[in-house]
């Protein structure tokens, strides 16, 4: 179907163009528009319709053909045209908001296209239906869209989606009502758009505005002018404006007068402020960015314009500085608020700090008016103590930040010596420590320090160090160091009032001097007094400062026993405090040098005899027992005693002895022993030696004058002096590990008998240790131990042997069991 009459041209068979004849809307057109060229559609244009590019809307061509614009010629106006009524005219601006200034609007007549097009009839075919019927079309065809969509949740008449909130309506279709751009005619948006996506659209809220602005300088349609609207800024949104929402630090002032020159157009510019090179457009004389001219309007004043511009934006400007300035000031004012609370506060501790020292000092001066000759209450040392304690509960920063020294110094040295002036430490050696504890409180800085050097700043050391002290070395050097007590007291008593470098020099530069010049002194064989009465006394306080005084004591004391006899008891009352003085090594080697030779000399005169015993010297030997070592002791037995004893015992054997009398004999002397020294292997080896010579004996006599029962009655001594033997082991054995179970697992797993310390060794052993049950041995449990059969009799362990039962240690009970 050809479209060539909408343009006003037709061909015909020979593709010749002809003009129509027929009146169409562009002749009606034409004929109010004189000047109106025909335009000739393109295929552009017939594919795109009004959407196609062209350079301008009104450049169409002429009947003619095309021909080119003059554009030097005037400017001509409309002068007339179909005009709609006031009323129609102001109904259509107030509801579509078209702004036309100085430009009167026509009515021109719609297009006519090729379809029966009417406003009302629906974009697509199908229209608008029933929820119902939406997806009908799919029974006429094989699809399975909607079977799809069922199974996925699609309830009919419902939107898509998790919340349904899909659109189930046909797209709708706006006609616009002219041939203008998109938007030139008001919103493009249909009701069902605005339903379904009730979003404000930005570009309807400009257009908006800018008919609102447009709308004060547009004509009313009755012919008279609108009231121009004008827009007023405040001066609280000018400040916000100039302060960007945020108080300035200081006047920006400077920075908004500065001169700017602009030379970006064809003349050099001069603005005040930055804020002006924004605003350039409204200075006159600026060429227009858009290269039209624009006419000039009727009433243009563009000098006095600018003028009132220029004013207006230094009004605004001053009012924005003066914003600055006030909140700069307003700042101004907090800080110095704050700064003000500041400085009162330190005023005030200022005033409390003077009001302290002024009562300190005053407290002071009266200390000192007191002091002075010829007071009536003169200070004492214990009112000084209580002031001194008032000023450190009652102004403690003031006290702490004083120079003790120098109040100690002036005020408290004069009264410790006025105090102890008359004291005697010897008479009454705990004068003096209550008040000299309070004074310790008071001015000692805590210097745990051994070194007078770094502990000399210290206030209550250096009262002690100057006045004290002094006084102490005039009384250490008239004193008597046998006289020990009462120096030993009184330093006991004040040792802990001393500071540790005090009392060391006290002891090594006044005590040890004079007593190292007193043992000089001593002589053992002339003196009365016992040297360790007053040397001992010190040990305590002294310790090891006294040890260079034990060498020259063990030399005058080796020199004085060089003449003595075991006889003189007095030297074992001289050595005996020393025992545990000496230490263990310098002991046995005075022991062994000076006192053991002359007790083996001693025991060496000594005569045994059976029949007349005098035991007077074996007694001054054995009273050496303890101060001597045990193995010395034995070694002098062992040398000097059992060879002679043995002999004797031989030869009264050899004499038809009565065996009762030897027998007596025997025990004797073995009770002369103590326990330890018969626990030593070579005494007990000795007086088994002793038995076994009396067995021999009584084994070799077979004569008719062999003494009846003499046999059974050694044999039964033997027998019950080696039972005496093993129960003395058992029982060391069993304190031995009573201690080791006390120090380890406790007392309660001590063994309480003999046997349960024979379970215990053999679990530590790892033997076995078990009864034979029904097995007996004179009415004693037997027991395996290892598969050796033994039995216990009242603390000692028998082995069966061969002939016999024998007695044997546990020890030796062990190793053969392994």
């Amino acid at each position: 179907m050809s479209m060539s009459h909408l343009y006003g041209k037709d061909e015909d068979s020979d593709g010749v163009e002809m003009e129509s004849f027929q009146i169409t809307d562009w002749d009606i057109q034409n004929e109010f528009n004189p000047n109106r060229r025909k335009h000739w559609q393109t295929k552009e244009e017939a594919t795109y319709g009004i959407w196609a590019e062209r350079d301008s809307d009104d450049e169409r061509p002429s009947f003619g053909g095309k021909k080119s614009r003059d554009f030097s010629a005037p400017v001509n106006f409309i002068s007339a045209g179909i005009r709609k009524p006031a009323a129609e005219e102001k109904s259509d601006s107030d509801s579509e908001n078209e702004a036309a200034p100085k430009v009167e609007e026509f009515q021109p007549k719609k297009l006519r296209t090729g379809g029966n097009f009417k406003p009302t009839q629906k974009t697509f075919a199908g229209g608008i239906k029933s929820n119902n019927d939406f997806g009908s079309w799919e029974r006429h065809t094989k699809g399975i869209g909607q079977k799809l969509l069922q199974k996925m949740g699609y309830v009919p008449g419902r939107g898509l989606g998790k919340n349904a909130q899909g659109i189930i309506a046909p797209i709708e279709a706006k006609q616009r009502r002219g041939k203008g751009a998109v938007g030139a005619y008001g919103s493009e948006r249909t009701k069902q758009s605005l339903q379904d996506f009730p979003s404000v659209d930005s570009e309807e809220e400009e257009e908006q505005e800018f008919q609102k602005e447009l709308s004060q300088w547009r004509k009313d349609p009755g012919g008279g002018k609108k009231k121009p609207k004008y827009a007023y800024k405040t001066v609280e949104e000018l400040k916000a404006k100039g302060t960007g929402g945020k108080a300035m630090s200081a006047p920006q002032k400077e920075i908004s007068q500065v001169k700017v020159i602009d030379m970006t157009g064809r003349e050099q510019k001069v603005y005040y402020s930055y804020s002006q090179i924004s605003h350039k457009h409204n200075i006159p004389g600026e060429t227009p960015t858009s290269g039209k001219e624009e006419k000039p309007q009727g009433f243009v004043l563009p000098e006095l314009e600018h003028n009132l511009q220029l004013l207006i934006e230094m009004t605004e400007q001053e009012i924005i500085q003066n914003d600055r300035q006030l909140q700069y000031e307003r700042d101004m004012v907090v800080n110095l608020t704050h700064e003000l609370e500041k400085l009162s506060e330190v005023l005030s501790g200022e005033d409390k700090a003077i009001y302290n020292l002024s009562q300190v000092l005053k407290t002071v001066e009266e200390c000192e008016q007191r002091m002075q000759p010829g007071c009536d209450n003169p200070l004492t040392l214990e009112e000084c103590a209580r002031i001194f304690q008032m000023l450190q509960d009652k102004y403690y920063e003031e006290y702490k930040l004083s120079e003790k020294a120098d109040l100690a110094v002036a005020i408290i040295y004069p009264l410790v010596k006025e105090y102890f002036k008359d004291w005697n430490p010897l008479r009454d050696p705990v004068y003096g420590i209550d008040i000299m504890t309070k004074w310790k409180n008071l001015l000692e800085e805590g210097h745990l320090s051994h070194s007078a050097h770094d502990a000399a700043m210290d206030t209550y050391h250096r009262l002690l160090w100057e006045t004290w002290v002094p006084f102490l070395r005039n009384i250490i050097s008239q004193w008597q160091p046998r006289n020990c007590a009462p120096m030993v007291d009184f330093l006991d008593s004040w040792v802990y009032l001393l500071p540790v470098w005090i009392l060391d020099n006290i002891l090594d530069q006044l005590i040890f001097p004079k007593l190292q010049k007193e043992v000089e002194n001593w002589n053992p064989l002339t003196d009365t007094v016992p040297i360790h009465s007053w040397i001992h006394p010190w040990l305590p306080l002294m310790q090891s400062r006294l040890e260079p005084l034990f060498s020259p004591i063990r030399n005058k004391l080796a020199n004085a026993l060089q003449k003595w006899h075991p006889s003189d008891s007095s030297a074992k009352l001289i050595l005996q405090p020393w025992k545990e003085v000496f230490t263990p090594g310098s002991w046995e080697a005075f022991m062994v040098k000076n006192i053991v030779p002359k007790l083996g000399m001693c025991l060496g005169e000594f005569v045994i005899n059976p029949h007349q015993q005098h035991m007077d010297v074996f007694h001054w030997v054995m009273d050496w027992e303890g101060m001597i070592s045990l193995s010395s002791l034995v070694g002098i037995l062992e040398k000097h005693f059992f060879p002679k004893w043995l002999q004797v015992l031989c030869s009264w054997l050899s004499n038809n002895p009565n065996y009762e009398e030897i027998t007596k004999w025997y025990l004797g002397w073995k009770s002369m022993f103590s326990d330890q020294v018969l626990a030593h292997p070579g005494i007990k080896d000795r007086f088994n030696e002793a038995l076994d010579i009396m067995n021999r004996a009584v084994s070799s006599n077979v004569g008719a004058y062999m003494q009846p029962g003499a046999r059974e009655s050694i044999a039964y001594l033997t027998q019950t002096e080696r039972r005496k033997d093993f129960q003395y082991e058992a029982m060391q054995e069993r304190r031995d590990a009573e201690s080791i179970a006390q120090r380890g697992i406790g007392v309660a797993s001590v063994p309480m008998n003999f046997k349960d310390l024979i379970q215990s060794k053999a679990e530590e052993h790892n033997i076995v240790f078990m009864p034979l049950i029904g097995k007996r041995h004179e009415g004693k449990q037997l027991y395996n131990f290892n598969r050796i059969v033994i039995y216990i009799d009242r603390g000692v362990v028998y082995v069966q042997g061969e002939k016999t039962w024998v007695p044997t240690s546990l020890q030796s009970l062990i190793d053969m069991a392994k």
